[in-house]
């Protein structure tokens, strides 16, 4: 049972980490004070408008190119129903369920904000939903990230009709089975109610929400691949001196170094610049060990303004048309566009995927002889032609981090002209968010062949010599994955360190 205080949204404060509450923990959610009412005053504003005879876009006109046919006000419920059905034509692969519930919270939360002219039952119902512990049913595929991510909200919407399927912890229902259970008749449509449900950016925030908090925990643990591999190599920690990042002041990139020296710090298998002079060796150590800094840092950096954009997303009134209730007026424009997340997810995705590259060329020198410093081939302890130690890894951690490089290319380039050429320029932010939510995923297990490596290496070495640092996650890691004498399958250890870098518990406290 989750026992953290309720997450309440009012449309202007909820954080990217309330999000994660709420989907992956299942945190309590509840509209904060004043938001019904704010609902509420704009609801009555559109139904004000609708009697005086005012034209308004999506309530008595059609939508999108069909905007010159008139809705007569007897028809308008009808029209909003049928959006909801009309746009019922998503395909590709599910939305896991976490970010089916991110992208719930987050199209309430717009409507919570209360400029949209719905009744509050709308968000309330589709809070009731997450705290059931139900979410729709969303086919990822379908959105072009203007008007609004209109396909795949549309299961939100269904499902508060009591329409299409809902997914409870892996099991499907109806939903109007749910609600039955649940003692609670489905939602029939109000004027303007199934395009605020439909037109906004929904599925595109909650999912980019999400892959920025794990991409957060990507670049934390991209320093603790650092540090383990520098000491796996008997590398220098001259790189990583706040000297050199104090010079070029990169805020992310003087971050990486500060966290990579203190995983070192008390280590017996790193050298510093001066005593490396003294015994005669190389005093610099290959790029991908030395430059890890400055290639981490962009990531930490872009995560800092991506996620000011996305919080910014995530808590503005994103569908059209949008009401003032205090001016008492309707105003159309464009806020369902999402060409911020789009270009925030491109961005993400391609400072991700270069520390998934970065920590392949790491892997790539502590398993080959030739540049590990005395480490046995492969990282077997068993020299001869029977035991292969890490061959295999390094050729799958190099497989995952093509992958992720070959997803860089920017959504955001690929804007369709479509629906009449009345929506001629879109984000494709749907597809963005998606894009750098796998590159993550990719990258998480990038981390956990190179980390379960780095451990090898580590005892191989001597891990008494590891740095406070180190010799944590070390330990974090042998919890659930052994030493590698011979040869054996690795791929539960890979998911099992992954999981670790996923949920944060690799570093935590460190």
């Amino acid at each position: 049972m989750p026992t953290e205080q309720p997450v309440r949204i009012d449309g202007r404060s909820l954080t990217l980490e309330d999000v994660e509450a709420v989907a992956r923990r299942g945190a309590k959610v509840e509209l904060a004070a004043g938001a019904s009412g704010r609902a509420q005053s704009t609801y009555e504003l559109n139904q004000r408008l609708i009697r005086s005879g005012t034209t308004v876009y999506g309530v008595t006109t059609g939508v999108g190119d069909s905007v010159g046919r008139k809705v007569s006000v007897d028809e308008a419920s009808a029209l909003q129903e049928s959006l909801i059905r009309l746009n019922g034509c998503g395909t590709g692969p599910e939305l896991p369920e976490d970010q089916s519930r991110a992208v719930v919270l987050a199209r309430a939360n717009c409507l919570a904000r209360g400029n949209s002219a719905v009744r509050p039952l709308i968000p309330e119902m589709m809070l009731e939903m997450l705290n059931l512990g139900f979410t729709p049913v969303i086919p990822e595929q379908g959105s072009i990230g203007a008007s609004g991510d209109l396909v795949p909200s549309s299961y939100i919407g269904a499902v508060l009709m009591g329409e299409r399927e809902v997914v409870r912890r892996g099991e499907r229902t109806e939903a109007a089975t749910v609600w039955r259970e649940a003692a609670r008749e489905p939602v029939r449509l109000h004027a303007k109610e199934g395009l605020a449900i439909l037109n906004g950016t929904c599925f595109m925030t909650g999912i980019a929400a999400l892959t920025i908090l794990d991409a957060g925990r990507i670049a934390d643990a991209v320093d603790a691949c650092t540090a383990m591999t520098c000491e796996g190599l008997t590398g220098i920690s001259g790189p990583f001196h706040p000297f050199l990042h104090a010079v070029k002041p990169h805020p992310g990139q003087a971050r990486s170094a500060e966290r990579i020296l203190g995983f070192v710090r008390g280590s017996r298998l790193v050298t510093d610049y001066d005593e490396a002079v003294a015994s005669g060796r190389r005093v610099q150590d290959n790029y991908s060990v030395r430059c890890a800094p400055q290639c981490n840092g962009v990531l930490r950096d872009t995560l800092v303004w991506a996620r000011e954009w996305v919080d910014r997303e995530l808590n503005s009134a994103n569908d059209n048309p949008l009401y003032d209730a205090e001016e008492g007026r309707v105003h159309s424009g464009g806020n369902f566009a999402g060409f911020h997340v789009a270009l925030a997810m491109d961005a993400l995705k391609m400072a991700v995927a270069s520390v998934a590259d970065l920590i392949d060329r790491q892997f790539a020198l502590l398993v080959d002889e030739k540049f590990s410093s005395g480490l046995p081939a492969n990282l077997s302890p068993i020299t001869g032609g029977t035991q292969h130690g890490f061959k295999s890894m390094q050729i799958a951690l190099s497989s995952l981090a093509a992958e992720a490089l070959a997803r860089c290319m920017p959504m955001s380039a690929f804007s369709r002209s479509t629906e009449a050429h009345n929506q001629d320029k879109v984000s494709m932010g749907a597809a963005a968010a998606r894009a750098a939510r796998d590159v993550v995923e990719i990258t998480s297990r990038c981390c956990a062949i190179h980390l379960l490596g780095a451990a090898q290496a580590a005892e191989l070495r001597g891990a008494e010599g590891l740095g406070e640092g180190t010799s944590a996650v070390y330990r974090r890691i042998r919890e659930v994955s052994a030493f590698v004498e011979r040869d054996r399958p690795l791929d539960r250890d890979i998911n099992a360190v992954s999981e670790l870098v996923r949920r944060g518990a690799l570093l935590a406290g460190l």
